[in-house]
């Protein structure tokens, strides 16, 4: 990821030492943000407010303080909301800052290069042995295992990056360690990256009841041995309109049955559908969950993510399905690892 570490610059920059820096940058970043000694964001350059300063009579070797535009637009940290970030889009705002309640900046965010900046803090559960792709997995944990360039995990990082998710944990158990020698702290990858590690299996979901200090009210869980260009966007969308404790992705899985179907009640011939074509709905492994939801989840002991929505259906709670409508493949035997290295080359990211 490339840093804008060299868009920030202090008031006491010159017009025509940020004017130099402007005409270094990269096409996309020519924006300079002016911080103060204690971090406060006090404006934004570009070289058209420099154009503008210069007609004006503004004299190029003073201060930027002359020549930034001060009424920009900025983000307070936790107001990601999907609404803001259409705004921004819409008036062409590439770069946004984010900052604290006391304009302190934050981070700077590219929006050219994510598609959305979500709320969510997220989880990949990483665990597993992967016995039924040995030996493949012998000396290599199946989430490193690579689909094209890059392992099948990376995948589903940068995909989470890609729609603005950087608190990411990770839970591990077998060969953990060589996925955190792969991510580290996940700053090169402009994430911040964790790791829990199960000391036994705790199945699909245990593993969450080690983790008690998330930092948004919504969590996205995701096994890690999928390949899907799900828009996490639209699922995340769905998930508030439909104000769930809990939304489930799911693969739409159609039956043609090739002979007519009867409808029998007490050997008696009720009515018959021919050669009828039935939908039916997989669980895809990838969930959006309120927070307060994950405290039901018992610690430190085996429990699957079929548990939990058991019991979340039995007290009546609103548990919704999202269909999956583009790519998606669980790569949990040989011949799924065979499928996703060609699918890899046509799926659309």
């Amino acid at each position: 990821m490339m840093s804008l570490d060299n868009n920030i610059i202090p008031p006491s920059t010159t017009g025509r030492e940020a004017l130099i820096q402007l005409d270094r940058a990269i096409v996309e970043f020519k924006t300079l943000f002016i911080v103060d000694d204690n971090g406060i964001l006090q404006g934004t350059l570009t070289d058209g407010d420099i154009r503008r300063g210069l007609i004006a009579g503004k004299d190029i070797d003073t201060s930027v303080e002359n020549f930034m535009f001060r009424n920009f637009r900025f983000l307070y940290e936790g107001q990601s909301s999907l609404e803001n970030i259409a705004m921004l889009r819409k008036s062409k705002i590439a770069l946004v800052p984010i900052v604290d309640e006391n304009k302190k900046l934050i981070k700077i965010i590219d929006l050219a290069s994510k598609k959305s900046l979500l709320p969510v803090d997220a989880v990949i559960m990483a665990g597993g042995r992967g016995e039924r792709l040995r030996p493949l997995t012998d000396s290599i944990p199946k989430p490193l295992l690579k689909v094209g360039l890059k392992p099948i995990i990376e995948h589903n990082i940068d995909r989470l990056i890609y729609f603005g998710i950087e608190n990411i944990t990770i839970s591990i158990k077998y060969l953990g360690e060589q996925l955190i020698e792969a991510f580290g702290n996940g700053q090169a990858k402009g994430a911040n990256i964790r790791y829990i590690a199960e000391k036994e299996a705790l199945g699909t979901l245990g593993a969450i009841s080690l983790i008690e200090d998330f930092q948004s009210k919504h969590v996205l869980i995701m096994n890690s041995d999928l390949l899907t260009n799900i828009d996490f966007e639209d699922f995340f969308q769905s998930y508030l309109d439909r104000n769930a404790d809990i939304a489930i992705a799911t693969v739409p899985y159609q039956v043609n049955i090739p002979y007519a179907v009867l409808e029998v009640e007490d050997s008696k011939i009720r009515d018959f559908k021919e050669k009828p074509s039935y939908t039916y709905y997989s669980n895809a492994g990838i969930y959006l969950v309120k927070r307060e939801i994950l405290k039901l989840i018992p610690k430190g002991v085996f429990y699957n993510a079929t548990d939990l929505m058991e019991l979340l259906i039995k007290n009546n709670q609103n548990v919704i399905s999202y269909p999956i409508l583009g790519y998606w493949l669980d790569i949990g035997k040989q011949e799924d690892y065979l499928k996703a290295q060609e699918d890899i080359k046509h799926i659309n990211w």
